[in-house]
């Protein structure tokens, strides 16, 4: 009785309230909220967070085949050679010659299967033989289609079957990188084979870093090292979003790496495969960008604007009335900048598309309409 007096009651009171949760709210035990089973820890992780991606291994064997490695070998001689005090001291002009074979290495990337590669230019440039090895082991010699030194890239083909173009997004996707975006950089560092680095997309459209003339680049922390200079920057399913082509590095910190955004580069493929060359559009003329003291004055919003520094005779500019001292605050209605985001627009135009520029001369607003040209190859 004395056990009863001090356990029974409290007890059987609680066997009472777990009989009524039983029949009132069976779903407290349906869902497990107060089971006694262990749930193992990754289960948990992997329901609370879906989303979560450990290995992007789908990515690369998506693409990887479609990169390759680039070979070159370029004939060089003496930097001395024709030097007059060089060769007075070792006895005279009448010395042979000497050349050596000097060796390179980079990356291509396979945009179709009929054999044409993609790489950047600074890769092949002088190059006598060019020899392509693929991921499945195979070699070829490559033909040098097509160069483009404005955007450091370059086309190549080889003749084998069974190659693999690497996916990309459709044109009509309208897909962008965007920054956060993650991407693996694959190529051939150093020459020690194919390789893989990871990062994201750090910012788009970086340009004035005199790089090349035409600049759109994409910046990644990825590792892009020496070899990998014309390989793939794809995303987080296999799909190319650019063609690697330089880093920036210092001693003191980690290298900052820069990609040809695929829209570009694709353009430059599809011109050089059928003109041989790379087609833009060309205003002509000369510009820089006009003081922030002298925009401030003229309370330009946003305050950059450009000024014509010269107006090279018969070109387009020419012959719509533009003027040196004009000062270009839009074209086709989007405010100007730097001046490279503006090359690389009307770059982009087809010769013969219209183009609107607003402008200031001489404190009166004007409105210029000119035709696009064909941008001389000089």
């Amino acid at each position: 009785m004395r056990l009863l007096r001090y356990f029974g009651w409290p007890t059987l009171f609680g066997l009472i309230i777990a009989t009524i949760v039983t029949v009132l709210f069976p779903q407290f035990i349906s869902n497990g909220a107060i089971s006694t089973q262990n749930t193992p820890i990754a289960t948990i992780i992997k329901q609370q967070a879906p989303g979560i991606v450990t290995s992007y291994a789908a990515a690369v064997r998506r693409a990887a085949p479609s990169v390759v490695n680039i070979y070159t070998r370029t004939r060089v001689s003496h930097p001395l050679a024709n030097d007059p005090v060089f060769q007075r001291f070792i006895g005279g002009s009448n010395i042979p010659q000497r050349q050596r074979m000097e060796s390179s290495l980079g990356s291509g990337v396979i945009i179709d299967e009929r054999g044409f590669i993609l790489t950047n230019n600074h890769v092949v440039a002088g190059a006598e033989e060019v020899v392509a090895l693929l991921y499945d082991g195979r070699e070829a010699k490559a033909t040098i289609v097509g160069t483009d030194r404005d955007s450091d890239l370059a086309v190549l083909k080889i003749d084998l079957d069974q190659l693999k173009a690497i996916p990309r997004v459709s044109e009509d996707s309208r897909v962008k990188s965007e920054v956060g975006d993650i991407v693996l950089a694959i190529g051939n560092p150093f020459g020690i084979g194919q390789s893989v680095s990871q990062g994201i997309i750090s910012a788009t459209g970086r340009s004035g870093l005199s790089l090349n003339r035409y600049e759109n680049y994409l910046q990644t922390d990825a590792a892009i090292n020496p070899g990998n200079s014309g390989g793939a920057l794809i995303d987080a399913y296999g799909n190319l979003v650019g063609i690697n082509s330089a880093t920036l590095n210092e001693t003191s910190f980690v290298g900052i790496g820069f990609a040809i955004p695929t829209e570009m580069a694709i353009k430059v493929l599809d011109d050089i495969i059928a003109h041989g060359r790379v087609i833009r559009g060309w205003l002509g003329v000369e510009v820089q960008q006009l003081a922030p003291t002298i925009a401030a004055q003229l309370e330009l919003s946003p305050p950059t604007a450009l000024i014509i520094t010269a107006v090279p005779i018969y070109g387009p500019a020419y012959n719509s009335g533009l003027q040196p001292g004009d000062i270009i605050t839009h074209i086709n209605g989007q405010a100007v900048s730097d001046g490279s985001s503006e090359i690389n627009m009307i770059a982009d135009l087809a010769p013969g598309d219209p183009i609107e520029l607003r402008i200031i001369r001489k404190d009166i607003w004007l409105t210029i309409k000119a035709i696009a040209g064909i941008r001389p190859e000089s």
